[in-house]
């Protein structure tokens, strides 16, 4: 295939990037990101529990960044997505999501994008899909920010593959480290299988379908 980039902006789901190494080791705390107040959230508190969990937000914070050059606070799309029933928390804050086909509808209502939760989603269609100029979400395990050798499970956590050659994916990781697994990150398609769980969300313009999906219109 020939190879495609499209250039979408970066959003990591911690409004520093580059804390992002120390806040995974343990060695920093979300609590204490200087620029917590960007995110939307009512309190240092609230942005602690959020950032653990924005990484399908930040998906969509890059996708709304390419197609609509908008990147609201993403606490507050957090937010949104809770109502809309993609999130679900619990008394004891649990929360269980992103659940991909209500944030999907989200997406459409709100957002007027294309959008089409999938499962299974093979790494062909993939490749088709990116082709096509559409952007797609896909649920795998955080430890392909370093391409670990032998992750537990698949999937887990969201990126949002943004181009792709012969030889592999590019990926926006929202919990990548700065030295070269945040934007543009190279999974080789061999070792994509080991973290990918077979399943996301398709992300289009408005008014553009999938070849498996219907047209959506444009806001």
């Amino acid at each position: 295939m020939k190879p495609i980039t499209h250039q979408v902006p970066y959003h990591a789901q911690w409004e520093s990037p580059e804390l992002v190494p120390g806040i995974l080791a343990g060695t920093a705390l979300a609590v204490d990101d200087p620029l917590w107040a960007r995110s939307g959230a009512a309190d240092e508190e609230e942005y602690e529990y959020w950032s653990w969990r924005l990484c399908g937000v930040a998906c969509l914070r890059m996708a709304l960044d390419f197609w609509w050059g908008v990147s609201p606070p993403a606490v507050r799309l957090a937010e949104e997505c809770l109502a809309a029933g993609a999130y679900v928390r619990h008394p004891d804050g649990r929360l269980d999501g992103l659940i991909h086909a209500p944030f999907a509808a989200y997406v459409r209502t709100r957002w007027g994008l294309y959008a089409e939760a999938r499962s299974p989603l093979p790494e062909a269609e993939i490749r088709e899909e990116l082709a096509a100029g559409r952007l797609v979400m896909l649920s795998v395990h955080p430890s392909i920010r370093t391409l670990d050798p032998d992750p537990p499970r698949q999937g887990g956590h969201l990126v949002l593959a943004v181009g792709a050659s012969d030889q592999e994916l590019l990926i926006h990781n929202p919990s990548g480290y700065p030295d070269g697994s945040q934007s543009f990150a190279r999974v080789p398609w061999d070792a994509l299988p080991r973290f990918y769980a077979g399943r996301g969300i398709v992300l289009g313009p408005p008014g553009v379908s999938s070849d498996r999906g219907e047209s959506t219109p444009a806001r």
